[in-house]
């Protein structure tokens, strides 16, 4: 989920920086510290929006910065369990897919794809056995977070497809298309029988 993050934190200013303004000083040292920032707590850091706060500086003997307490916000990715997203296939390999979620990617095990036997085919996609139905790179979808892991520099984030409403977006709308016929047949099945009332 993408959310503004509002945090109060003590933020080193580097002697280098000591002629700027305090307020440029304070949100270059921000922006070198969260650029490619991933924290469990938080999620993957995409940008520092402004600095509300800043009060006077501490210096701490033998530490050539100061130490000014304050308020900023960041934009952040933070996945959550159970969540839907939507992305675009970025590859496709023998175990699986990727997908490409912004900021970071996911990756969908073969398992996870649909409910058939899928196959790594010749022409670089995974193709159901009986469905015929193929996943390639640059296909849109719709998937659901089911496992993260940060025990690595980069998070693992595993995704599913198999659950009903997910999956390649034309195959989503195809299922629909079928669900709407199977209603009207149902709805004319149901007017037919009261008419023989």
């Amino acid at each position: 989920m993408f959310c503004i993050l509002e945090i109060e934190d003590f933020v080193r200013v580097e002697p280098e920086l000591f002629n700027q303004p305090i307020e440029e000083a304070i949100a270059t040292q921000l922006k070198n510290k969260y650029t490619d920032y991933i924290d469990k707590e938080i999620g993957f850091v995409i940008d520092v929006l402004d600095v509300s706060k800043i009060e006077d500086g501490v210096i701490i003997p033998e530490d050539g910065g100061a130490y000014h307490k304050s308020v900023f916000k960041l934009i952040v990715y933070k996945p959550e369990l159970q969540e839907l997203i939507f992305g675009e296939i970025k590859e496709i390999t023998n175990f699986g897919a990727f997908i490409n979620l912004g900021v970071t990617d996911g990756m969908i095990h073969v398992s996870q794809i649909m409910d058939d036997y899928v196959s790594f085919s010749k022409s670089n996609s995974l193709l159901g056995k009986n469905s015929k139905r193929a996943l390639k790179k640059g296909d849109l979808c719709l998937a659901r977070i089911v496992a993260l892991s940060y025990k690595t520099k980069q998070p693992k984030i595993g995704l599913t497809m198999r659950q009903p409403g997910l999956g390649k977006l034309e195959w989503i709308q195809e299922e629909k298309r079928k669900s709407l016929k199977i209603t009207k047949v149902e709805r004319e099945h149901k007017e037919s029988k009261e008419k023989k009332k």
